[in-house]
């Protein structure tokens, strides 16, 4: 018998887990790709790719207050549409969580470390992802206390970014008129468009806390106040921080920094460069961190569900964590940061996320026909078709080089969904025999 996952997690921990999440998935890094695609209205994508997380976001919220279980998106997939439609929406999520720890280990090594000490990209990677696997196998409470402290370090970076902004705003060496202009090239809208499909990526994490759904002490209570209400408190803040930088940096330093925080830092003056890149770095590392936990997590819960190899179940006895899950999941990680660039594995998260959303909010509706836990959270029927519509909108901006790579790693979760089918088949009538016999 599998030993249970311990349920240590709290409503302000979970809230961190998701703010945390969110915060350092994306801001301090994509800020100047997002530039590149829309020009000086940086805030316009990032308010629109708030709108259509949110949709997405609610979908969840119903979902883990009905079926609380560290199966997550695969578990509900799984529950609407069938075992393969579980293994494809449970493998792609954990590809994307895999790519995701990928680029943010690409990330941490990137100019925000340069601003502090010069070190080789691959052994920094290799260090990184080794010092989060360990965090991560020895437990969800120290991993998660962890985060609750780099949170509030990275939305101190953050606010810091706003003061100073606002600062050089005030002292009259800003531009406000960049706030309004999409200047790309490729028309108002499709920039707009282009803009949002990366800054989604900002977005992401809200999906990831539902794997902790086994080790929240009250997931029903918990999460709606939690993720809803961090999704918010990270909107307002991406809001500012868009605003502040456009205003404060010329596009075209922006859209080419790796660091674009940093850039702001720079402009207003008085602050360290290199002590700014710290509070990044923390912002960096602990998205990985919190990502890092999700991958696992979900992989643990797919092999409960059969979904995946049964040794993903092994348990650390005492800690009680899925330690092969983490080694299994770190390793990925290790494989495609020393392979890929951080923007291309943003928008390969994204095409993957697209996926599993899709997914997700289509199993929003066809679960309310099947009974769940009682007095779960739901959202008008509106939200999730909403929601659905946000998803096909974003699949077609998605580039074709993306959809390429991307697609390679959705065949292989469409291998393991038919091989998960055959075995299910080849098993069922054993099973039926089985019980033949025994009732003789």
């Amino acid at each position: 018998m599998a030993i249970p996952l311990k349920r240590a997690a709290s409503t302000s921990l979970l809230y961190f887990f998701v703010l945390g999440d969110i915060l350092g998935a994306g801001v301090y890094v994509l800020v100047g790709s997002v530039a590149a695609e829309v020009g000086g209205a940086v805030w316009l994508p990032l308010v629109t790719a708030l709108c259509l997380a949110g949709l997405t976001a609610a979908s969840y919220v119903e979902l883990v207050t009905r079926f609380p279980r560290a199966g997550g998106s695969s578990h509900y997939a799984t529950r609407a549409f069938g075992s393969a439609a579980g293994s494809l929406v449970g493998f792609c999520m954990v590809a994307g969580g895999v790519v995701s720890v990928g680029a943010l280990s690409r990330a941490f090594a990137g100019d925000y470390l340069a601003a502090v000490v010069d070190l080789p990209t691959a052994p920094v990677v290799v260090v990184f992802l080794a010092a989060l696997a360990a965090l991560n196998i020895r437990g969800v409470k120290e991993s998660l206390r962890t985060n609750a402290v780099a949170t509030v370090v990275e939305v101190g970076g953050l606010l810091l970014v706003i003061g100073l902004g606002t600062w050089v705003v005030l002292r009259g060496d800003a531009d406000l008129s960049r706030l309004t202009r999409v200047d790309t090239g490729e028309g108002g809208l499709n920039a707009v468009l282009a803009g949002t499909v990366l800054a989604y990526y900002s977005f992401v994490g809200f999906e990831t806390s539902v794997n902790l759904a086994e080790e929240v002490r009250d997931p029903r209570r918990s999460y709606p106040r939690a993720l809803l209400g961090a999704l918010a408190t990270a909107g307002l803040v991406y809001l500012a921080i868009g605003l502040v930088t456009s205003a404060v940096v010329p596009t075209e330093q922006l859209a080419g920094s790796d660091g674009p925080l940093l850039e702001v830092v720079r402009a207003a003056g008085g602050v360290p460069g290199w002590l700014f890149s710290l509070v990044a770095l923390v912002a960096v590392a602990n998205g990985a961190l919190l990502t890092g936990i999700m991958s696992s997590r979900l992989a643990y819960g797919m092999a409960m569900d059969g979904l995946l190899p049964k040794a993903l179940t092994r348990v650390l006895p005492g800690r009680r964590t899925p330690w092969v899950a983490v080694l299994v999941t770190t390793a990925a990680s290790l494989v495609l940061a020393l392979t890929g660039e951080v923007a291309v594995l943003a928008e390969t998260l994204v095409l993957l996320l697209l996926v599993v959303f899709t997914a997700v909010n289509a199993a929003v509706l066809v679960l309310r026909r099947q009974e769940g836990e009682a007095d779960h959270f739901r959202v008008p029927t509106v939200v999730p078709w909403l929601a659905l519509a946000s998803c096909l909108l974003l699949f077609t901006r998605v580039d074709g080089e993306v959809w390429l790579r991307g697609l390679v790693l959705v065949g292989l979760g469409v291998l393991l969904a038919a091989v998960n089918h055959v075995r299910r088949r080849r098993a069922a009538p054993v099973a039926a025999g089985d019980r033949t016999t025994t009732a003789r």
